[in-house]
């Protein structure tokens, strides 16, 4: 019987039987020789391994070698890889051409309308390209049907008009709107140009049955910084839907290919999917690959053969696929949403086209690429190649888009007021931005009775739990903290703050390098067992419903995280959202977000944050890349009460500024330059009656002299090495006052101070003239002084270099600063 059965099989497998062989070798190798760009530039390439016939032969290069190039062999996965094959193998199911026609035609004509309408202006066209218009149109269809309800896409400024109409669902005359230029006192000289700006919108499935709210991020020049904010964001909004929550936000990246060959930022992202603590269970990566980049050629922009060969660092299947094949590039967009919903994974979608007109329109391309644009310039458009190939005649389609367009435009040239592409999602609705009003502040103090409860959880470990000796040491002593018995040092402080907030209900995440232990063992937010490497996070204890708490050593990035952290904040605002550089001077890898996102996104494109950067500063003989944080960079790009910028002279002041971050409604990216040594000297440690203070003071009074005949003013590590010198030269006469709060500038605080003591004032520095907050300061205090009080200063001569390389020569001028300070001599 058995036999029988067997032979049976046999019988029944004969038709299908083919060489294994051969198909893995296509399936391996066939990307190579696919017909993958619509011009015939980029020729196939022929592989070796791919000299083969015979009918496995002939069958396997019509699937591999055709409109689509698969690259899945290098997924080590043999499930996934099979999971590929199978459906690339499998007969296609029969794609909506009519769907797909009337989405090209619209994708098209819209570009054609501005064209013909604001000839001369920017905008970016997606023409040569248009298949990412029913390509997105699948991917959000598919996405429905898996059970997603929201998207968020990121992408650079080619195309991004197109998308905001026909998958934002913006309407044209808003888009039309925008070249009309309508109420530019709306924006009384901010604002930003038409195709960096976001929206927010809804996606609406093609049969009426389901939508998807699509928030399209909102994008400066430098191309790919957006990535990893798409990913922080979609990270946040996936925290609300706790339940499938990789399912219910879909993330959807759209990348030049030359960007995502050639910028750095776009390897970090990649880096951080599969990274726990950053992972939103994959993104669609879509390159929308014109060939050229401004000016330049493949050849020029990357050292391989495909733009995209940067994303084989990752498990992840990546199909290349010709733009001017819709059934195919339709056909791989809901592959690969299946694919990340099944796996969890990125997918990379290569959608190989051209760009019909220059790197923007006023751009004449003949000048660089004659022989292209003289192809080009004869080459019918998308919609027209399509209906020919399906015989279906598109005419009236045609002209009724047109008129629908055209209609839209006139409607937006009598537009009176400035359109609205997005709104904030409803959770930001019980917070403010703008600018600084008092009425904001909150009490930020707590009780000895609050304080020591928490401390209780936060000093004590499960009772089989192995606790390194060292470790063991510090929960003693953080015990007697919260006793009353030792002075609060930061890192408790730290701590305590957090413990409070999360009791509350408040959420914290805090990521950056190295920090759950913290780079100067201050922190240990997370304990290891040294028997079994357990860990053990007391402020995930605080209570039964506190907030939730996250703690990351984060990957050895800085631009990539702290684009994440920021998009995390963007999406949460209830959450205290931090990311602590693992020296200050890191945040130089971070500069092009701090920029163009911390800094200007509320005055750009009105869109608020409160994250919180923990940058640790002090010049303590490190040398010049351990030393500045770079405060003068954070004042420069400070106003219109854009930021704050902190630095909290004792742990009492660290623990009242964190918690008034996030108790405050006020939402502004805070700047935080922490200690080095100071987090564990007793000058800067705090008794805990100063912890139950109602608020954070911007400007801290000196304790000691009340009527000061001099004053020095001054911040962080050199105020309390300034006191301990006034303490050594027996000087009851000069006045030592910290500015915890550089911006917004506190003014009537440190008029207040200051009107308390008499005499010159003199500004106080660790950093070199030219670095550090003096030409920021200065011209305050010279108008708080007023004609009758002198303003000096004293500071390292102006350098190159932050700080010196040697210890002793640090010394020296460590000396010499604190001897200058109180000596009448000095220059203003």
């Amino acid at each position: 019987m058995a036999k029988t059965l067997e032979a049976r099989q046999t019988v029944k497998a004969a038709p299908k039987q083919r060489d294994e062989a051969v198909w893995d070798a296509f399936r391996r190798w066939g990307y190579f020789e696919a017909n993958l760009d619509p011009l015939g530039f980029m020729l196939p390439l022929e592989h070796p391994e791919l000299r083969l016939e015979g009918e496995s032969a002939e069958e396997a290069r019509r699937i591999y070698c055709g409109s689509i190039g698969a690259e899945f062999m290098h997924i080590p996965d043999p499930e996934r890889r099979r999971w590929v094959s199978e459906r690339l193998e499998a007969v296609a199911a029969e794609p909506d051409r009519e769907r797909i026609l009337e989405r090209l035609v619209r994708a098209d004509l819209f570009e054609q309308v501005m064209q013909t309408r604001y000839l001369g202006t920017k905008r970016f066209s997606l023409e040569g390209i248009t298949g990412l218009i029913p390509l997105l149109d699948e991917i959000f269809t598919a996405a429905i049907e898996l059970g997603a309800v929201e998207a968020v896409i990121a992408m650079s400024h080619r195309g991004r008009l197109n998308v905001m109409t026909h998958i934002s669902g913006k309407s044209p005359r808003d888009i039309f709107a925008k070249f009309e230029d309508v109420d530019p006192r709306s924006v009384l000289g901010s604002g930003d140009v038409k195709y960096h700006v976001g929206a927010t919108g809804v996606f609406r499935a093609p049969s009426g049955e389901g939508t998807l709210d699509v928030h399209l991020v909102s994008n400066p020049s430098h191309l790919e910084a957006v990535d990893p904010v798409a990913m922080g964001r979609t990270r946040a909004k996936q925290a609300r839907h706790p339940e499938q929550a990789y399912e219910r936000v879909l993330p959807v990246v759209m990348h030049g290919d030359g960007a995502f060959a050639g910028q750095g930022v776009l390897a970090e992202t990649l880096n951080l999917s599969a990274v726990e603590g950053y992972t939103v269970g994959g993104t669609i990566q879509i390159v929308v690959n014109n060939l050229i980049g401004f000016t330049t050629r493949p050849a020029e922009l990357q050292s391989t053969r495909f733009a995209s060969d940067i994303a084989k660092r990752l498990p992840i299947p990546i199909f290349h696929v010709n733009a001017e094949d819709p059934d195919a590039f339709v056909r791989i967009g809901r592959l690969a949403v299946e694919y990340r919903h099944r796996f969890g994974t990125d997918v990379v979608v290569d959608l190989i086209g051209f760009r019909r007109h220059g790197h923007s329109e006023v751009d004449d391309p003949t000048i660089t690429q004659p022989l292209l644009y003289r192809k080009i310039k004869d080459h019918p458009q998308l919609w027209q190649i399509y209906s020919e190939r399906i015989g279906v005649d598109a005419k009236n389609l045609v002209e009724q888009v047109r008129a629908e367009y055209e209609t839209a435009q006139r409607s937006a040239g009598k537009a009176e007021t400035a359109p609205v592409l997005h709104e904030l999602p409803p959770y930001w609705a019980p917070y403010k931005r703008g600018r600084y009003d008092r009425v904001y502040e909150v009490n930020t103090g707590a009780t000895a009775e609050e304080l020591q409860k928490v401390s209780a959880v936060l000093s004590t470990a499960p009772a089989d739990f192995h606790v390194h000796p060292k470790v063991k040491k510090l929960l003693e002593q953080r015990a007697e903290m919260g006793a009353r018995k030792r002075p609060v040092d930061y890192g408790y402080a730290e701590a305590l703050a957090f413990g409070l907030l999360l009791r509350d209900g408040m959420p914290v995440r805090l990521s950056g390098q190295d920090s759950r232990r913290g780079t100067f063992n201050q922190r240990h937010s997370v304990l290891i067992d040294v028997e079994n490497e357990a860990e053990y996070i007391a402020l995930q204890h605080i209570s039964e419903d506190q907030g939730r708490f996250e703690t990351i050593n984060s990957t050895l990035s800085e631009v990539g995280v702290l684009g994440f952290e920021y998009g995390y904040s963007r999406d949460f605002p209830e959450a205290l959202v931090l990311w602590e550089a693992q020296f200050g001077d890191f945040a130089n890898g971070a500069q092009v977000v701090i920029d163009q996102f911390i800094s200007a996104a509320e005055d750009k494109w009105d869109l608020p944050s409160g994250v919180t950067l923990l940058l640790p500063h002090g010049y303590e003989g490190q040398g010049p890349e351990h030393s500045s944080a770079r405060i003068e960079r954070y004042l420069q790009l400070a106003a219109e009460h854009n930021i704050q910028i902190c630095q909290p002279s004792n742990a009492a002041q660290y623990f009242h500024m964190l918690r008034r971050q996030a108790m405050r409604p006020w939402r502004k990216p805070l700047v935080v330059f922490t200690p080095k040594s100071m987090l564990r000297n007793p000058v800067a440690c705090s008794s805990l009656a100063e912890f139950a203070r109602p608020q954070f003071l911007p400007v801290v009074p000196d304790g000691e002299v009340e009527h000061g005949e001099r004053v020095l003013i001054c911040t962080g590590k050199i105020g309390h090495e300034l006191r301990e010198e006034r303490r050594k030269r027996k000087d009851n006469s000069t006045a030592i006052l910290f500015l915890d709060q550089l911006y917004p500038f506190p003014n009537e605080d440190l008029a207040t101070e200051l009107a308390k003591h008499s005499g010159e004032i003199v500004w106080v520095q660790e950093e070199p003239a030219n670095m550090g907050a003096l030409l920021f300061v200065a011209p305050r205090l010279r108008r708080l002084a007023g004609s009758a009080r002198p303003v000096r200063s004293v500071k390292r001569s102006a350098s190159a270099s932050p700080a010196t390389g040697s210890a002793k020569a640090h010394e020296l001028e460590q000396k010499t600063l604190l001897t200058l300070a109180f000596t009448t001599a000095g220059k203003a």
